[in-house]
């Protein structure tokens, strides 16, 4: 029973819930179903408190629905996390207080109904995506990238299983290296450039930034099939050879254009006209 590598940002009023699939089904963070119900500023004191009441009113262990699992938290590593699944989250609302509750039921009852839809017709989810992306004020040509890059990440991951990396930290470690080689910057080092916090990297990637750091993470997969690393050493330095063909890639191009291909441009900050990041 493995936790599958698929963990998401979903959106309700506004609001970002994180979401991972686990068995097959999503699971919440529950302190984010709260933060959403409930607009506290401190969602994790008010899931404590809300234990220990519903525990000594009705002797119910809410915690016994949960199970710890790996989300993204806001410095961008991966911590232990109370998450429910739908049904859980169902019992859980039922102990909140708040007329948001009965949209948010809605909510998830979407999103049940529209996973089941994508276990059926994966290339649904790849339209929702764009979708999404499109909705958010993105050009087609970056969503292209995007894409792309998705598929990208995808292929490089599963050569990662078959290398025997270990999903969370080590593929963080790799990930870092690559980054590290490609923009001279580790992930968590270009989110604070960029002023970025929980939000995805990528999603505030302009189009040359998406393209190189497509290039180091194609370039370290293909590295890797072709020469099978057997250990994690082995695998960092194959992520970092990819990297570096990447920067210098990246290099060339900075001294062709006259200018850095980073940049600090994020798509929270940009003007509501300017928001399409090119």
């Amino acid at each position: 029973m493995n936790q599958e590598n698929s963990t998401k940002i979903a959106l309700f009023q506004n609001k970002e819930i994180r979401k991972t699939l686990f068995n097959n089904e999503w699971w919440f963070s529950v302190v984010d179903v709260i933060g959403a119900l409930t607009d506290s500023s401190k969602p994790n004191v008010y899931w404590s408190a809300m234990k220990a009441r519903v525990k000594t009113e009705a002797e119910i262990q809410l915690s016994t629905i949960c199970k710890q699992l790996k989300l993204e938290s806001t410095d961008g590593k991966k911590y232990e996390t109370d998450c429910a699944n739908t049904e859980g989250i169902f019992r859980i609302i039922q102990s909140i207080p708040s007329p948001k509750a009965e949209p948010f039921k809605r909510w998830l009852a979407k999103v049940g109904y529209e996973r089941i839809q994508e276990i059926e017709d994966p290339e649904l989810a790849t339209k929702r995506t764009r979708a999404l992306y499109k909705a958010k004020g993105y050009s087609e040509g970056w969503i292209e990238k995007r894409m792309r890059g998705i598929e990208i990440r995808e292929e490089l991951t599963d050569e990662w299983k078959e290398r025997g990396v270990k999903e969370g930290i080590e593929f963080g470690i790799l990930t870092a290296e690559i980054s590290k080689a490609t923009f001279d910057m580790t992930p968590k080092e270009y989110k604070d450039h960029k002023g970025l916090k929980q939000e995805n990297l990528r999603d505030h990637m302009t189009s040359l930034e998406l393209i190189f750091n497509m290039l180091g993470e194609k370039v370290t997969t293909e590295i890797s099939k072709q020469e099978k690393p057997e250990t994690f050493t082995k695998n960092k330095q194959v992520a970092k050879r990819g990297g570096n063909v990447a920067g210098n890639a990246r290099k060339e191009t900075e001294k062709e254009l006259g200018r850095s291909i980073i940049s600090d441009k994020n798509y929270l900050t940009e003007p509501e006209s300017k928001k399409r990041l090119s």
